[in-house]
C-alpha cells in the first residue's frame, strides 16, 4: 500500500487508518487510489477508522461521498469509526451524519456489520 494509508484485514472487513492528519487536496488521490481498489470487488465491506485525522477539508468530503457511491454501486458497504471531535462536528455540520454509517469506536463499527 502506500505510506498515507494502511489497510488492515479482521475476518471480511477491510479497516483502512490513515498517516496524516488532514484529508485535503492534497492527500486525496492516494486515498482515492487506496481505498476505490477495495471496492473493486463485489461486497466489500470498508471501516474507514479517522483517529488522529483532525480536519478534512471539503475535497476530502467529496473524496468520501464518491467512495460511497463506489462502494454501493459493487454492493459494498463502507462506514467510519473514531472520528476525532472536529471531523465529527464536520461531519454533522455538512449533514453527511444522516449519508454516512459514523461510530464513535472501532469495536462498535465492526459489530455494526453481523
Amino acid at each position: 500500500m502506500t505510506d498515507m494509508i494502511n489497510i488492515e484485514k479482521r475476518g471480511k472487513i477491510d479497516i483502512i487508518t490513515f498517516a496524516v492528519k488532514k484529508i485535503n487536496s492534497t492527500t486525496i488521490d492516494e486515498i482515492k487510489e487506496g481505498v476505490s481498489k477495495i471496492f473493486a470487488t463485489s461486497g466489500a465491506r470498508v471501516i474507514i477508522d479517522l483517529k488522529g485525522v483532525e480536519y478534512i477539508d471539503s475535497s476530502g468530503f467529496a473524496c468520501f461521498l464518491s467512495l460511497h457511491k463506489a462502494a454501493k454501486g459493487n454492493f459494498g458497504i463502507m462506514k467510519f469509526a473514531n472520528p476525532e471531535p472536529r471531523a465529527k462536528e464536520l461531519f454533522q455540520t455538512l449533514h453527511l451524519h444522516t449519508i454516512f454509517d459514523i461510530y464513535d469506536d472501532l469495536n462498535t463499527c465492526i459489530r455494526s456489520f453481523r
